[in-house]
């Protein structure tokens, strides 16, 4: 696919999407179909499906280390290195600790890919709606502010983008994890499934399923179309999959934009911020710095999406001033860039199980055992807010740990080949945290990037609630592991910083009330209607689901309401 990458030949735009990821991307398609000249601004570099995954098809032998960490690396770069998907493989779509510096106020790991398509190339791709529950939570337990929109407001919209990006699962009838559209599921291997009846037999409130992944298990006719392929469970999927076997912007929404003569992509292109015209009272446009000269570029659009990731999405957002807004674009209750939350990750855990030594399992699935939450779902139960899923898998050692064995010759190449004799089981938890105002980004007074834009000082931590569920999760995990007929079982804290879990939101959140919320039921700036925020700013709470799913469908639901805005010149 040839991307316009030509941008400056053509200053004013319908429309202008800052920001090429999930739901970047999304924003693109969308408005494209829909018939909009459409400007995508990304601040990175330009990539395009297949021909820019230098690293997809070499085996491990082929990286001058083996794939294994570098100590100098780890020393110049410690925030990146700390991420699962980061190594020598992945280095060129992540950004590195003193390319866009940031402030710690508190700790906190701030993991971003600059390019065109973003974290869509590197995100774990793990796919659930939410429900009705997660609507309500904010209203019924007293906190943050009531959602603007319910599950029926999105559920046509979580459809609408579960065909079109290929999401696998089963239909699995649990109230607060809603059933989808999938493609076939992956399968739970012996010890998963033995663990899964043990959970059954024991538990009335919990179920065990297989994970809801972005991966095309069985493509429809609507993938091929996009010209992606099957899964093939390499799990090699943060070097770009050049099957297109799951869902990024690279292989799927950009391209499909693109093939509408629509779409205009300019990479390279930092947003300092979004003008305001104070005379129509509506944002005129964007203000960009190219990364390479640093000239200054000004375009024009109707409408404007901000889709530049959470964190980023307030910085621009927060510097976009004016006579009108002083603090930042629509920030008239000087509440932008508070009440950010995220998963919590930090309660972990490993057993050993004895038995089934006589089977194995087929590839590297891209998903595990998922369980949804089971804490405070339709009434507060626990002396702790909100609740947790749980993730976990089961797998045995094989020839890849064979790299340390002793020996030589056919003997010791056959040995390699078998796995060994005991399955290991990693759990984890996946927390709801709550959005506190004291949990906050802002923006530097003295400190600025490469190009001139204040640096952001981060200022997000945990609380006692977190502390409650951590130790909730262990005693549940280790007692369900214990029944399961699991042994070793090692419950740990893994103490890791606030954004290392990748799913921070909120800052720019959605409300019915312009006083205590940025955004009204259609991601609208309450006081610039022509500015939407639909990323992870957006998110008034973040429940306990993988978010992104979210991010897409509230995507495609405000540029459909955008565009019709636009006919009825309401914007």
């Amino acid at each position: 696919m040839n991307f316009n990458i030509d941008a400056d030949k053509q200053i004013t735009y319908d429309a202008i999407v800052i920001g090429s990821g999930i739901s970047g991307g999304w924003a693109a398609k969308e408005l494209c179909e829909k018939g909009l000249k459409t400007l995508v601004l990304e601040r990175g570099k330009m990539v395009e499906h297949q021909k820019d995954y230098p690293t997809a098809m070499k085996g491990v032998w082929e990286f001058d280390h083996r794939l294994k960490d570098i100590p100098a690396e780890v020393e110049k770069n410690p925030i990146v290195n700390r991420c699962y998907a980061y190594s020598d493989a992945t280095k060129h779509f992540f950004v590195k600790d003193d390319q866009h510096p940031y402030i710690q106020e508190k700790p906190f790991d701030w993991i971003r890919g600059y390019q065109v398509g973003g974290k869509s190339l590197l995100w774990a791709r793990q796919t659930q709606r939410w429900s009705q529950y997660e609507f309500e939570a904010p209203a019924r337990d007293g906190f943050a502010v009531d959602w603007p929109i319910r599950y029926k407001d999105i559920a046509p919209w979580y459809t609408h983008v579960e065909r079109f990006a290929g999401i696998s699962g089963n239909k699995d009838g649990i109230k607060n994890l809603p059933d989808g559209d999938f493609l076939p599921a992956w399968e739970l291997n012996c010890v998963e499934k033995h663990i899964k009846e043990s959970v059954k037999k024991n538990y009335q409130n919990r179920q065990v399923i297989i994970g809801r992944c972005a991966h095309l298990t069985k493509p429809n006719d609507i993938h091929i179309q996009q010209g992606r392929g099957q899964c093939q469970a390499r799990s090699l999927c943060e070097r770009g999959c050049p099957y297109g076997g799951y869902f990024s912007s690279n292989s799927s929404t950009l391209p499909w934009a693109a093939k509408t003569g629509n779409l205009t992509i300019r990479p390279n292109s930092v947003v300092h911020s979004i003008i305001y015209d104070e005379k129509s009272q509506k944002a005129s446009g964007v203000r960009v710095i190219d990364t390479d000269s640093k000239e200054v570029i000004e375009y024009k659009a109707k409408i404007i999406f901000v889709n530049a990731a959470a964190l980023n999405t307030n910085l621009i957002l927060l510097n976009s001033t004016s006579n009108r807004f002083p603090n930042g674009i629509g920030n008239d209750n000087d509440l932008m860039g508070h009440y950010l939350a995220f998963h919590l990750y930090r309660g972990q855990g490993g057993a050993t199980f004895e038995g089934y030594a006589d089977q194995y399992y087929y590839g590297r699935r891209p998903t595990s055992a998922f369980m949804p939450s089971f804490r405070n779902v339709y009434k507060q139960e626990t002396d702790f807010q909100r609740g947790y899923m749980v993730a976990f898998s089961a797998g045995r050692g094989s020839w890849q740990e064979g790299y340390g064995k002793e020996g030589f010759g056919s003997d010791w190449k056959e040995s390699l080949t078998e796995p060994s004799d005991q399955w290991g089981v990693y759990i984890q938890m996946q927390g709801e945290t709550m959005p506190k105002k004291e949990n906050h980004v802002r923006l530097s007074k003295d400190k600025v990037d490469a190009w001139g834009v204040p640096q952001l000082i981060m200022s997000v931590d945990y609380d006692e609630n977190d502390i409650k569920m951590i130790k909730d999760f262990h005693v549940q995990a280790a007692e369900m592991l214990e029944k399961s007929g699991c042994k070793n079982i090692n419950m740990f804290d893994s103490k890791q910083a606030p954004g290392l879990d990748i799913h921070e939101m909120g800052g720019v959140r959605m409300g019915k009330d312009p006083k205590t919320s940025l955004l009204n039921e259609w991601n609208q700036l309450h006081f610039c209607k022509n500015v939407f925020v639909t990323d992870g700013a957006c998110m008034t709470s973040v429940g306990n689901q993988n978010p992104s799913l979210t991010f897409m469908a509230l995507t495609a639901r405000a540029t459909n309401h955008a565009v019709e805005e636009l006919k009825k010149k309401n914007l």
